[in-house]
């Protein structure tokens, strides 16, 4: 009979590789060098906040002044967990909750028992209208609800903070020292919109005019919105952001209260 082939041991091989490894490194023969230390990194230097300068300009575009931009909107960092948190508030509010389902009581028919209790020898029921039959009743289904709730007062005020500070850091905040339109003609607002190069703005205003009102809602994108009732999701939801002077100092008066 042929001889049986004897199993490898493959643990005492594969430590003998590792032993014999080790020797061939550490032999008396070679010196082994000492491990170069790598180079210590440079300390990181913290971040100065840049102080960012907004130019106030006419309807026409033409720049008339230079405001140095508050300390509010000057910090480098922007807070997106804030700004999330409100966003999300808004948009949880304006949901409708609106969805409904009939349960087994609403649902019109089945008075009457289908058959006898006993003696038919099909399964017993007492209604056509039980969620487990066609035409029956839902289980556990959406029933009309309020998804809205709130935040700290203090919270969503520092979600306009912090999405007013993006708006500068990208340079897309502009102030003009008034901003309104002598008729309500759609063309008045549509050649202020050439004039800066918008695309989709946020009026803020320190009282909204009829004219402009008027003028501006045949153009898609824009909104009009006041110092005082201005809110995170108003801000974050346009491109850009078109506010007069008043309406500027107003706003920081608000978010500094």
């Amino acid at each position: 009979m042929p001889e049986r082939r004897r199993k490898k041991n493959l643990k005492s091989s594969k430590h003998a590789a590792k032993r014999s490894k080790k020797k061939a490194v550490g032999s008396p023969g070679k010196k082994v060098g000492k491990p170069k230390k790598l180079a210590a990194r440079p300390k990181e230097k913290a971040a100065a906040s840049k102080e960012h300068a907004l130019t106030v300009f006419d309807l026409k575009g033409k720049a008339l002044e230079t405001l140095q931009a508050d300390a509010l909107f000057s910090e480098p960092a922007v807070n997106t967990d804030v700004i999330y948190q409100a966003v999300l508030m808004y948009q949880a509010g304006e949901r409708e909750g609106t969805a409904s389902t009939k349960e087994r009581g609403a649902v019109r028919g089945g008075g009457k028992k289908p058959w006898k209790q006993k003696g038919t020898g099909q399964a017993r029921h007492g209604s056509r209208r039980s969620p487990i039959w066609r035409g029956g009743g839902t289980t556990f289904g959406p029933m009309p609800r309020d998804y809205s709730y709130s935040i700290p007062a203090q919270l969503r005020r520092k979600a306009v903070v912090e999405a007013m500070k993006d708006k500068v850091a990208s340079s897309k905040l502009l102030l003009v020292n008034r901003l309104d339109v002598a008729a309500p003609k759609t063309r008045l607002v549509s050649a202020i919109l050439e004039s800066f190069k918008l695309e989709k703005p946020l009026f803020l205003v320190e009282q909204k005019s009829q004219n402009l009102l008027l003028a501006s809602r045949n153009i898609r994108g824009i909104a009009i919105k006041t110092a005082a009732e201005v809110n995170a999701l108003d801000v974050v939801s346009h491109k850009e952001c078109l506010m007069t002077q008043g309406a500027y100092t107003a706003l920081l008066k608000r978010l500094k209260s």
